[in-house]
């Protein structure tokens, strides 16, 4: 199999979950990689991969919405951390059955049930 399948569109588009998961499984399953990926050894890879993220800005204080004084550098190894945070937590999800986008909707509609909008909009200036 070429790498070109795995190669972004050059062109911005919405990428689904479920395409981000087909990829994964395919990337995985070519190499031979499916007998690692356990649900505990992704897990343990998210967390690396959310250590090496928090690293990024472990020591930079407080940073601007934007980050508009980062270098083009220092944007992108943001952008690579972020990325395999991201890959990751959709192969757990597909490792253990879950539908990670279906999760987080129902999540978020939990979450308005939990935290609702009158509750904190006195709390605004």
């Amino acid at each position: 199999m070429e790498n070109r399948s795995y190669e972004p569109e050059k062109t911005a588009k919405d990428v689904s979950l479920q395409e981000l998961r087909d990829r994964l499984a395919e990337f995985a399953r070519v190499r031979g990689w499916e007998q690692y990926h356990s649900p505990r050894n992704l897990l343990l890879a998210l967390v690396g991969e959310v250590g090496e993220l928090s690293e990024i800005f472990q020591w930079k204080g407080e940073v601007e919405r934007g980050l508009p004084n980062w270098s083009a550098a220092e944007r992108e190894h943001l952008e690579e951390e972020v990325s395999d945070v991201l890959l990751y937590l959709v192969r757990l999800a597909d490792v253990c059955g879950l539908d990670l986008g279906h999760a987080a909707l129902s999540k978020l509609v939990k979450n308005a049930n939990k935290y609702p909008v009158a509750a904190f909009t006195r709390a605004l200036p």
